[in-house]
């Protein structure tokens, strides 16, 4: 009994500092993928702010683009809805002549 006693403390020691080594190991392991990967995050971000530029280059172009067919588009429709109008206001205006004719 007294060389369990003795035994089995020995024993938890030893596998808890297994077990400190082991997690000091999985620690630094760790710190060491967290710095690669902030690298690569920072490396990402730099290429992606060169590209920055052009990407407003190709907004600024499409505005520009969709402002001018907005333009073209409204002087259309507005010239479609002009003769539009304009005949439905002639065949008005020759109605109410024609029915003017008939009563007087």
């Amino acid at each position: 009994m007294s060389f369990w006693l003795e035994f089995l403390p020995i024993m938890i020691y030893i596998l808890l500092i297994i077990i400190l080594i082991i997690g000091i190991i999985l620690g630094v392991k760790t710190i060491n993928l967290l710095t690669k990967a902030e690298k690569v995050i920072e490396d990402v971000n730099d290429k992606i702010q060169t590209l920055n530029g052009f990407f407003h280059i190709i907004d600024y172009t499409t505005d520009k683009i969709s402002m001018a067919t907005d333009k073209v588009i409204g002087k259309i429709t507005s010239l479609f809805n002009k003769m539009l109008f304009s005949k439905k206001k002639k065949k008005i205006e020759r109605d109410e002549k024609n029915e003017q004719k008939r009563n007087g």
